[in-house]
């Protein structure tokens, strides 16, 4: 029996259908974007141009397409019929009907551009990622993370209990709903199938890819750098590729929602800040399959447990602005000395400083760094702290706290 894990983006995709004409749902394959709108919307048809016939119907005669699926309608893998887009606006532009179309795609380029070309300003557009982990342990709570004391305690009336094995296992899985409800899957198995489907499927179309093994040696040494600075030279080098077929193919793995850049904070006022991104792989499962973790004991012990740890605390931050329908707004800051700090947050003009540690016992030195900070001028500098495997919140300054993973 199939079994439906609530996601925490349900509420904003139907804020967005009452607000636009038409509603979008992007991200990696198997996040569950189908199953979203089938179940937020079962009593609405639904056409998949995954089915060629019908994707052929669409392509070749996309002026009467909604003749025969008049809407409301769910267009599932709607990129693959672009013709479709202008008629769309035009019956946004003509009905200025609420919520007509749900259009879901896996290949986010193709789709925003025609979205972007057609749509503009007509369309609400939300990003799926795999599920977080408060919607793992069903929880209610769907506020994005801040490390404000009073988001900390009303995080802490509903506590996930989680032991540091149980982290590793839900970080080791992966966060792809089908994977995770059905544990007795193989789990090497299924990512293998994974990568060849996004390759053929979604890497051909969206660039001139000579050899599919470069890629996916390309998307290895990607995951071998989950969670430190990107440097695409040494990344073209390893793989035997051209810095800018590198640079090409990362785009590729933003966009299909794969992996995230996390911009360095710039600023005049911090002598020599680094200005290259980190580099964070958006599921962890996926990474650790391609880097050869086969177990949650090895990859819990290994020489990248760090970088995994700090790449699934950032995933799972992000997570909860885009399944509250908003943008987190973050950066990290590191200067010429090697100083960082892991995450700034910003909002109404504040930074909120945060360090990622593996240690689950941090001490104040461990945030030495947030005095950085203290150069700048017209900012807030808001509370921070220390997000590691700690059992419960404890203060570790008269600002910022120990702020276990499971508060995220």
């Amino acid at each position: 029996m199939h079994v439906y894990i609530k996601r925490h983006i349900e509420d904003a995709v139907l804020r967005r259908a009452k607000a636009k004409g038409a509603v979008v749902v992007t991200g990696a394959r198997q996040t569950g974007k189908t199953t979203l709108i089938e179940t937020l919307k079962p009593n609405i048809p639904k056409v998949t141009l995954d089915d060629l016939p019908t994707r052929r119907r669409a392509i070749d005669a996309p002026s009467v397409f909604f003749d025969v699926f008049p809407p409301p309608i769910f267009v599932d893998e709607v990129q693959y019929a672009p013709e479709l887009f202008s008629y769309i606006k035009i019956h946004v532009d003509e009905s200025k009907r609420k919520g007509d179309f749900f259009l879901t795609g896996s290949q986010r380029f193709t789709l925003m551009k025609n979205v972007s070309e057609s749509l503009s300003g007509r369309a609400g557009i939300l990003e799926l990622f795999g599920l977080s982990l408060r919607e793992l342990h069903e929880e209610s709570f769907i506020h994005p993370f801040l490390p404000t004391l009073d988001f900390l305690l009303e995080r802490k009336q509903s506590k996930i209990s989680m032991g540091v094995t149980e982290v590793w296992h839900t970080i080791h899985r992966g966060c792809l709903p089908e994977l995770v409800a059905n544990p007795t899957f193989q789990w090497d198995e299924f990512y293998a199938d994974y990568v060849k489907t996004y390759i053929k499927r979604d890497v051909r179309n969206l660039t001139q890819v000579a050899d599919e093994g470069d890629f996916l040696k390309f998307m290895t040494v990607c995951a071998a750098m989950t969670g430190q600075m990107l440097n695409l030279s040494s990344l073209a080098r390893d793989v035997g590729i051209s810095e800018s077929t590198a640079k090409r193919w990362m785009s590729v793995l933003q966009t299909s929602g794969l992996v995230f850049l996390l911009q360095p904070f710039s600023t005049n006022a911090i002598k020599r800040a680094v200005k290259t991104p980190k580099l964070y792989f958006l599921d962890m499962g996926l990474a650790a399959y391609l880097t050869r973790w086969m177990t949650a004991e090895t990859l819990a012990i290994g020489a990248m447990n760090g970088h995994f740890f700090e790449s699934y605390v950032m995933s799972e931050i992000v997570k909860s602005y885009t399944n509250a329908g908003k943008e987190a707004v973050l950066y990290f800051l590191c200067d010429s000395n090697k100083r960082e700090i892991d995450l700034l947050l910003c909002e109404n003009n504040t930074l909120y400083p945060i360090e990622i540690k593996l240690n689950p016992a941090p001490s104040p030195k461990d945030i030495k760094n947030f005095a950085m900070l203290d150069a700048l001028k017209g900012v807030n500098i808001g509370e921070g702290g220390v997000i590691c495997p700690a059992k419960d919140l404890l203060p570790l300054t008269d600002k910022h706290r120990i702020i276990p993973l499971w508060f995220i």
